[in-house]
């Protein structure tokens, strides 16, 4: 049979119109339903038309898998998707929120927040390219990135999946779309879904919209505002990803003036699809549709009616997909969703199936595996990781800076369980959803680092916590890393944003003895109690780095500058939160955009 949708010369929307002609409603249904790997048998692929698999955080072929190993567990899924009637492809959807963070040994980037405090868009761009490559490498097609929440409150959860507070450097940071996907060429139709090729993956502009602006900074809460504040604020940086031609936009579990977003026809169909302009598909959230009633996962056929009415197309079920499918297509047969929402959706799935070079190379690609973690990655890593270190005190006056660090030092006191932990330097969303302590992948931590650089007759002792009773006199100086253990989502909502583990009496106690630099790993900024404010002579806010602990150590020994700036507020205390520089009554610790700077010996321009 000739199939002007098998003709990769055809236009786009042909191949679209000739494909949906011969789909019967099962198959328009299973091409909307994206469910969980560990539920994805052959048949369900082959028979319902499944068109989407993700893998939830940590849901890998088996622990420490490596990119191999992904990749051929996606073909094997794949290769049951090409033998169904009409051989669609299936799209296979993952988090790879800071480089491709499920699979042991890849390159684990700076999280968003820390990006964010580089005002480096050119490098964003060069990181999406790099992880995109990764991602590839593993088989997978489709990342869940990158999250473009304008957080206005650091005791939210997600707070270091946002780039920052203000949306001006959401949208310069969104400069990620592009590297994930590809540049489009000049004259590309706005709003049109574009991947540049094989290097490139699908990408998902995310939670539309709000998510981070909710009251009190509360994960799935709701936000209150205006349209106007809503389009100024949380709108504005999805103008940016439409412009890039982003495939995706994932829905957000959060509210609007108290409507969920998964429900919201108005601000899915009526302003993100019509006024907008955007032509790829809504996808919702993790068993977002469960989450529209009470109690979780209740009433589901009117969740479903619910969120497909709003705009939803593809739903990420992802392990009840025979309700799923059974529930939607009784509301098609009984006339309560129209064939046309149908149509609809699926023509938009296909658009990106098609845009994206699916149905051409379906398989993976083994010649990218050597680029998992290479050289030029984990220096793009490392190079982020430089940009994004804020130092936000140099000394105790300013005319004597305590930093740079002398390498050449007789010994060197290391404190903090954050010194020589990967797992706490990467934070949430890597090897599990929640993260966690411990050598989680290949990397390096900034304990090993120091040890790297330092000269060969320093000493550098290292102390997890140490007796109170250290001797100054036995020292050059200290560092300290202190901050947060990983979390993710609701589990890192805060009402008091303090340093964990005692961390700052840790800090202190130590500053009282030892000249200290204390460096903070944290996804937001943190209560920094007044006395260790004034006992350290040094404070560096050094976000969640990532697998490249050599960056940090590049900077705090005068290799390169500092030259990161705040993307967040630095508050006083929590009771001022939530606190934005536009305001009258703005008093922080230290405002959005601040950042001290040295010179660095292997910086281009010093300054």
């Amino acid at each position: 049979m000739n199939c002007i949708y098998k003709d990769p010369l055809a236009p786009i929307e042909a191949r679209i119109k000739d494909l949906l002609s011969q789909m019967t409603l099962t198959e328009k249904i299973g091409q909307m339903a994206q469910i969980e790997r560990v539920v994805a048998t052959p048949s369900a692929i082959k028979d319902l038309s499944i068109g989407s698999i993700l893998s939830v955080g940590g849901s890998g072929p088996f622990e420490n898998a490596r990119s191999s190993d992904w990749a051929a567990m996606a073909d094997t899924f794949q290769k049951a998707a090409l033998q169904s009637r009409l051989g669609i492809p299936l799209l296979y959807g993952i988090d790879a929120v800071h480089g491709n963070n499920n699979v042991y040994g890849a390159t684990i980037f700076p999280h968003n927040i820390g990006l964010g405090a580089t005002r480096d868009a050119d490098l964003v761009r060069r990181i999406g390219a790099e992880a995109a490559r990764e991602v590839r490498a593993a088989g997978i097609h489709y990342t869940f990135a990158p999250c473009v929440a304008v957080c206005r409150d650091p005791r939210w959860g997600r707070s270091y999946e946002s780039f920052g507070e203000d949306p001006q450097i959401v949208k310069m940071m969104a400069s990620m779309v592009t590297g994930l996907q590809g540049q489009p060429p000049q004259g590309y139709p706005s709003g049109y879904p574009f991947v540049g090729g094989r290097e490139n993956v699908v990408a998902c502009a995310k939670h539309f919209v709000g998510d981070g602006g909710t009251r009190n900074g509360v994960n799935e809460g709701d936000t209150i505002s205006s349209y106007d504040e809503l389009e100024r604020i949380h709108i504005a940086p999805y103008l940016d990803c439409i412009a890039q031609g982003v495939c995706t936009i994932m829905a957000s579990y959060s509210s609007w003036n108290g409507t969920k977003l998964h429900s919201s026809r108005f601000l899915l169909t009526e302003i993100l699809k019509e006024k907008l302009g955007f032509k790829g598909f809504v996808i919702s959230d993790s068993e977002g549709l469960d989450r529209l009633s009470s109690p979780h996962g209740s009433n589901y056929q009117q969740s479903v009616l619910s969120a497909i009415t709003a705009g939803i197309d593809m739903v990420m079920v992802p392990f009840r997909y025979q309700l799923f499918l059974a529930d939607l297509l009784h509301l098609v047969e009984s006339g309560k969703i129209p064939t046309t929402r149908i149509d609809d959706a699926v023509e938009r799935i296909l658009r990106v199936k098609f845009a994206s070079g699916l149905f051409e190379h379906p398989l993976s690609d083994s010649t990218l595996l050597g680029t998992v973690r290479c050289e030029q990655h984990k220096q793009i890593a490392r190079e982020a990781v430089r940009k994004s270190l804020v130092l936000l005190k140099n000394g105790q006056d300013s005319t004597r800076p305590f930093l740079p660090l002398d390498q050449n030092a007789k010994r060197i006191l290391v404190v903090g369980k954050h010194a020589d932990d990967l797992g706490y330097q990467c934070g949430g969303w890597t090897a599990t959803w929640e993260g966690k302590s411990g050598r989680i992948t290949t990397g390096t931590t900034i304990l090993e680092a120091i040890r790297e650089v330092v000269g060969a007759k320093t000493e550098v002792i290292y102390e997890e916590n140490p007796s109170e009773s250290i001797d100054g006199r036995d020292y050059s100086f200290a560092i300290v890393v202190v901050g947060e253990g990983p979390y993710v989502e609701s589990g890192g909502d805060s009402s008091d944003l303090k340093i964990h583990f005692n961390g700052a009496e840790l800090a202190s106690a130590v500053a009282d003895q030892v000249p200290t630099l204390v460096i903070l790993i944290s996804g937001r900024p943190l209560a920094i109690d007044p006395r260790l404010l004034n006992r350290a002579h040094a404070l560096v806010a050094a976000w969640l780095p990532g697998s490249e602990g050599r960056g940090v150590v590049d900077v705090i020994f005068g290799d390169h500058g500092f030259q990161g700036r705040l993307p967040m507020t630095w508050f006083k205390h929590v009771e001022q939160l939530p606190m934005h520089a536009e305001s009258n009554s703005y008093d922080p610790l230290f405002p959005v955009g601040y950042g001290l700077t040295t010179s660095g010996s292997n910086d281009a321009f010093k300054g």
